[in-house]
């Protein structure tokens, strides 16, 4: 999955961009306050976009 593409969908679902690191972004969740870093790549594994999803805790966009 694209990583703008994965950005847009996290945002849909309620988390925002917390700080940008070296590799990663950070990401949070507003409604738990969950974080977790995603990869700067241009394209993202789809086993990361679910682990990611996973520790954020909302629905993985791809099956």
């Amino acid at each position: 999955m694209k990583r703008k593409e994965f950005e847009k969908y996290l945002n849909s679902m309620n988390c925002f961009l917390l700080r940008e690191g070296g590799s990663h972004s950070i990401w949070q969740n507003k409604t738990n306050n969950k974080q977790t870093s995603v990869p700067r790549h241009s394209e993202i594994v789809n086993i990361t976009c679910k682990v990611i999803c996973k520790q954020l805790e909302i629905q993985s966009p791809v099956k």
